[in-house]
């Protein structure tokens, strides 16, 4: 699933490594068994983490991505899957559907301060059960107290190998390494 011919460095368009992105489903797996289960991908890129879902039996998924021509891109992809995804081109402030589940790859707030905040917000108020994600290890801090203020709690923080590959006129290394972490967070209380 690779990325349009001049990805957006504004938008923070890089690809989720293939690796990242199977721990982060097979954590969502063993904390909420995805079969049957609605998800959610907030700004779903190319579709890899929706896809996976898909894959893993979820349903329905959705992924949402502001990029229109990203989600054409993913519809692509799941049709070659073999997998039923709806994409939808939006931005995620103003995305309202719940879901039990939310898996992303948001924004790290790299190249606009504070990118990744809409879509922590959104997770975790659009999710009924929980939400899996990455961010950058810098931010543990900021998530961890927007779960406490939204009474969801963490289940589990790993970090992930990480090595973004240059990208983006700017980039001046062939590859750089990120502290990454994998976040698996309960947003459903037991009764």
């Amino acid at each position: 699933m690779p990325l349009p011919a001049s990805p957006r460095a504004d938008l923070e368009q890089v690809a989720t490594p293939p690796e990242a992105a199977a721990e982060l489903l097979f954590a969502a797996v063993r904390w909420d068994g995805l079969e049957g289960r609605s998800v959610l991908d907030l700004g779903s890129g190319t579709g890899r983490l929706a896809i996976g879902a898909a894959l893993l039996g979820a349903g329905p998924v959705v992924g949402l991505e502001v990029d229109p021509d990203l989600v054409e891109v993913a519809r692509e992809a799941a049709r070659a899957a073999g997998v039923r995804v709806t994409f939808e081109a939006g931005d995620v402030a103003s995305f309202d559907r719940r879901g039990e589940v939310v898996v992303m790859n948001p924004p790290f707030g790299a190249q606009r301060r504070h990118a990744d905040r809409p879509f922590w917000e959104r997770a975790l108020s659009l999710a009924r059960r929980s939400v899996h994600a990455f961010a950058l290890a810098d931010s543990r801090t900021f998530i961890a107290r927007r779960a406490v203020a939204r009474d969801a709690h963490v289940l589990e923080t790993q970090p992930v190998a990480w090595d973004l590959p240059r990208t983006f006129a700017h980039h001046t290394q062939r590859r750089v390494a990120l502290a990454v972490d994998r976040w698996a967070l309960r947003t459903e209380h037991e009764p």
